[in-house]
């Protein structure tokens, strides 16, 4: 596993969220499935296995790069 991989921050807004990752390879497949309820902050990290992570519902999202808000406006 890469320790420098890039770590994210999601902050569930609402009860519900639901966070997907993905895999890499030929085929993406899901392989990991997390709920949050409002309040409730998880971090995630891009691995060796990890190539995507999809979040449904309302959420802040934190990264390198900056923040943004996920879901229903």
């Amino acid at each position: 596993m890469d320790v420098n991989a890039e770590y994210i921050v999601v902050k569930a807004l609402e009860d519900g969220v639901t966070i997907i990752g993905l895999t890499r390879g030929k085929d993406t497949k899901f392989h990991h499935t997390e709920k949050l309820d409002m309040g409730e902050i998880m971090i995630a990290q891009f691995t060796e296995n990890t190539s995507a992570i999809k979040i449904r519902g309302k959420a802040d999202v934190l990264t390198k790069h900056g923040s943004m808000q996920s879901g229903r406006e």
